[in-house]
């Protein structure tokens, strides 16, 4: 049976109802967003909602959290004076494994490593009722796609790559942890109305097209922006000839977009995909109401009508795509990539190439790779690049293991690592390569922003299908397009590669292997959660501080941020992670990879009171010792990439009070509002311009803070000239209790 099936009958029990009221209130058809959004509203009493607008509550139906930001979401649980969870909610511990040698020692060494912490995580998951999946389980959004997605839900997730769950018709959404307390205390979770971006598919995938190649074409139409404050919805006869996994992939790179998450219609490649994960109660309910799970009749007739955006892709002309360097969505058609190589000086040997990860672990990915490589075992072929293979679940690694895929990968040089996120987050361990060195690497990952996988600033990685990542590992040439180009045998003979081909699912049905969830007890009022006072890893919270009333004054300006400042910039992940626990040692990363638009170097900034140049961090510590509060200035769509609360926690550990950009990436500007934080947008984006090193501000208006009234900037110069800069923010009026009372977290406390 189901996990929660009894949640989910009672959610389609009461859909049809939920949906009519919507059409009457809204007075038109419904896309297939709207039917899920709506029937997931906190109060019943329907009004319709403005798209970019209005913010609303949501019911969400479950919460995911992975190891890295479950530490800190969980901390704050355990400050909200709660029992138990409200909804049915997991932990999945797959981020703090690190790759290096392969799957068994890199597992061990992890469980060994991270012991403190995962006994933190079990015993407060046994403690509030949640679902604990042990290391080596699995990557958090395979796992959930395997045992808890269904369509016509809704789930936040504290990963940005949460939406992978939209391959099986659910609205599944990144958020930061602060939000996940919020829901599993019971509480409501808001979110900005979101606008509908409509993609339709058309035709279907051929030769070596695959499911990546959409996201990655999408990416480069739309660009890292394009989705911001939108979800994606597919819709058309396209959507039906493609796999629920490909789907998920599709999915989860939405957030490569920017976008607040992507989803998929119910059809029959998702009934099947149900049947074969266990689930046949799901797939018979979903089949029994499959109208309501999709866009109404008049919606895909007319789109033009009830989209905010159409975007139309034909799956039978679409080639194979490679993305990057630096950026998902610099995407380059393979039959172009011999000449992007030439034009940009991109090293064309590959150093690296890497298969898996949460977004292309799939038994049908894994299939398709291990096609091309039965056919270089058969012609005498061997990876020429370093090869690596991630499989994105337990199931799915006994599964390829028992039905021969994982043994063939491993013949043509691959080496299996664990079933975690390893390399894509910067879990790698890589010694085969130097610090400073120009690289290439490919990937069948979501993200490629510097120093994202190995920390090295040379490395140029590149994000493609795992079937177009193996047949270049085997070339070993970044220019090498298997639709056109030969092989070079070791008795000299030219081969072309056939077409990859591979099952969807399984033909015996999944292996589900070693398993690895741990149930919580039904009642956990017993189960001691331990944190020594001393531990380097995990750090008890104290609440920050409500504002005092008063406007801000004295404010320094810890760092100018130029050009492309993510969460991994503010707050770096790899040998990092091992500190998402506690909060004053991760806070030693702070900005360390920002680019000072001062100076153009990394990491490194003035201290105004000793004129001395040192990292952000120390500078940041210096000014809270001295009692000195700062402000942050950035660029546009700040805050770009993972969900990633520490980003929006460091700043406000460390004094800071406000961050002032051109534009916000969407996550990471409500992470900062949760926290007591300022995110603030220039009004006139050129005043970015006017931020000078030694500024000394203050931020005026708080008194009369509101919703839609700006506040301003009122600067003193060096040179002793003075300016004001009108300064614009999206805080509603409950987000604004949240800056008076310090924290979200802390009106929870409070029980408000």
């Amino acid at each position: 049976m189901t996990a929660n099936i009894s949640m989910i009958e009672k959610a389609y029990a009461s859909l049809s109802a939920k949906i009519d009221n919507a059409r009457k209130t809204l007075n038109h058809p419904l896309t297939y967003v709207e039917k899920i959004l709506y029937s997931h509203l906190w109060d019943p009493a329907l009004d319709e909602l403005k798209r970019g607008v209005d913010y609303a509550d949501l019911a969400p139906d479950r919460v995911a959290m992975q190891d890295a930001t479950a530490q800190m979401a969980l901390l704050q649980f355990m400050s909200a004076g709660r029992t138990s969870t409200a909804v049915p909610a997991t932990v999945h511990c797959d981020h703090l494994i690190q790759a290096q040698i392969g799957a068994a020692v890199d597992l061990e060494n992890a469980k060994e490593g991270n012991k403190e912490v995962y006994d933190f995580l079990e015993s407060v998951s046994n403690k509030y009722g949640i679902g604990f999946w042990q290391p080596g389980a699995g990557i958090i959004h395979q796992v959930v796609l395997e045992n808890y997605a269904f369509p016509g839900g809704l789930m936040i997730g504290t990963d940005s790559h949460t939406p992978n769950a939209g391959g099986l018709g659910m609205i599944a959404i990144g958020v930061g942890g602060a939000d996940a307390v919020d829901v599993m205390a019971g509480m409501a979770w808001e979110l900005k109305w979101p606008k509908i971006i409509g993609v339709k598919l058309t035709g279907k995938l051929s030769g070596w097209a695959s499911p990546k190649d959409v996201i990655l074409k999408l990416a480069g139409l739309l660009t890292v922006r394009g989705g911001t404050g939108a979800i994606v919805e597919y819709f058309g006869e396209g959507t039906k000839n493609i796999s629920c996994t490909g789907k998920g992939t599709i999915c989860n790179m939405g957030a490569e977009i920017g976008a607040t998450t992507s989803v998929f219609p119910f059809d029959e490649k998702m009934v099947a995909y149900l049947k074969s994960t266990g689930r046949e109660d799901v797939a018979e309910l979903a089949a029994n109401i499959a109208p309501l799970l999709t866009a109404d009749e008049e919606v895909l007739q007319t789109p033009e009508k009830y989209y905010d955006q159409i975007i139309e892709i034909n799956l039978d002309e679409l080639e194979p795509y490679i993305n990057g360097p630096f950026t998902p969505d610099l995407a380059w058609p393979i039959s172009k990539m011999k000449d992007a190589v030439k034009e940009n000086n991109y090293p064309d040997k590959i150093s690296v190439a890497l298969i898996g990860s949460c977004t292309n672990s799939s038994y049908e990915d894994i299939d398709r790779s291990a096609s091309i490589a039965r056919q270089a075992l058969a012609k005498g072929l061997k990876a020429k690049s370093k090869f690596t293979v991630t499989p994105g679940s337990e199931q799915v690694r006994a599964t390829i293991e028992r039905d021969g895929q994982l043994k063939t990968l491993e013949e043509i040089g691959g080496v299996v690592l664990a079933n975690a996120c390893g390399p894509c987050i910067g879990m790698w361990n890589r010694v085969d390569a130097d610090a400073k060195e120009k690289n290439t690497i490919v990937t069948s990952f979501n993200r490629n922003f510097a120093k994202r996988n190995d920390g090295n600033a040379g490395t140029l990685a590149f994000v493609a299908s795992p079937e177009i990542t193996t047949a270049l590992a085997l070339a070993g040439s970044l220019s090498f397009n298997p639709i056109t180009d030969s092989l070079v045998t070791e008795t000299g003979e030219k081969i072309f590669l056939d077409e990859p081909g591979g099952r969807e699912l399984p033909l015996n049905g999944f292996d589900k292997g070693r398993g690895g969830l741990v149930e919580p007890p039904a009642d956990g009022s017993t189960v001691e959660v331990i944190v020594s006072p001393v531990s380097s890893r995990l750090q008890l919270l104290e609440p920050f501080a409500a504002w005092d009333g008063a406007d801000m004054d004295g404010l320094f300006v810890l760092l100018k941020a130029k050009g492309k400042c993510t969460t991994d910039h503010i707050s770096m992940a790899g040998p990092w992670l091992r500190f998402r626990g506690h909060l004053d040692n991760i806070s030693n990363n702070l900005f360390l990879g920002a680019v000072n638009a001062y100076t153009g170097d990394a990491g490194k900034t003035k201290n105004i009171l000793t004129h001395e140049y040192k990292s952000i961090p120390e500078v940041a510590r210096d000014y809270k010792l001295a009692g000195k509060s700062w402000i942050v200035i950035g660029d546009e769509n700040y805050g770009e990439g993972s969900s990633r609360e520490h980003a929006a926690l460091e700043p406000r550990h460390l004094g800071g009070k406000a961050i002032i950009v051109k534009s916000f990436a969407r996550i990471h500007e409500t992470n900062l509002k949760k926290q007591g934080m300022l995110p603030l947008t220039f009004a006139n984006p050129s005043d970015y311009d006017k931020i000078r090193e030694d500024d000394i501000s203050g931020i005026y208006g708080l008194k009369e803070f509101a919703p839609g009234k700006q506040l301003a900037l009122r600067i003193q110069h060096s040179d002793g000239t003075k300016e004001e800069i009108m300064l614009n923010h999206t805080f509603n009026q409950r987000q604004i209790e949240w800056f008076r009372a310090g924290s979200a977290l802390n009106l929870i406390a409070k029980g408000l």
